[in-house]
Parts: structure tokens; sequence; C-alpha cells
């Protein structure tokens, strides 16, 4: 049996950026800030990893949360793989979301901007 689920929670580093692909499917691409637990007393650095999602979520992602807003997401993780100018094969690591929970509701200063 293979297995690949990841479910994670963390905040936005930046407002999600929302495109549409050639057939005008919605997607929005963001990255998350995941906090380690302390080790020895000492704080750990933040785990930084890029998410995206498709279709109508993307599209809520976009308009209701934006950066440092804390979110769960439930995903598979992916590796996108391409030639860097150098010629060497180049990989990153991603996770494809299949549900994002919006875990704040909108601070004001977020409805703010909003409007």
């Amino acid at each position: 049996m293979n297995i690949n689920s990841v479910t994670v929670t963390g905040r936005l580093t930046a407002d999600p950026e929302l495109r549409y692909s050639g057939d005008g499917t919605a997607f929005a691409t963001f990255s998350l800030a995941i906090n380690r637990p302390p080790r020895n007393g000492d704080d750990q650095p933040a785990v930084f990893i890029d998410v995206v999602t498709f279709g109508a979520q993307a599209e809520a992602l976009a308009t209701h949360v934006g950066k440092g807003r804390k979110v769960a997401v439930q995903a598979r993780l992916d590796m996108d793989r391409w030639s860097g100018d150098d010629g060497r094969t180049r990989t990153k690591h991603k996770l494809v979301a299949n549900d994002i929970e919006f875990l704040e509701a909108a601070r004001p200063a977020d409805e703010a901007t909003a409007a």
C-alpha cells in the first residue's frame, strides 16, 4: 500500500497568487511557515513549504486569506523537476492541497483592506 497524505498547519508568508491556466482552471500558489517545537529549550527555525490548490478552493483562498493568516492544509506531497541554467537537474517538493481550512476569522485590518 502506498500512502501520500500530509496534514500541516501554518501561516501564509505572503498573499496567495491566483492565476488561471490556459484552459481557464483557477490555481493559487502560496507558501506556509510551519513552526517547529523548541529543542533543548532553544527555538527552532520555521519550515517553509510551497502549496498549490485548484478550482473554487483557489479562488476562495485568494479572496478570503492573506499574509499571516493561519490555515490547515490536507494535501499530497509532489515534486517538481526541471533543468537549471547550468544544465543540472533541480527538484523542489511542494504540497498539492486537497482541502484547506481557514483557522482564524479575518482581523479588522484584513477586512478594511478587502473593502
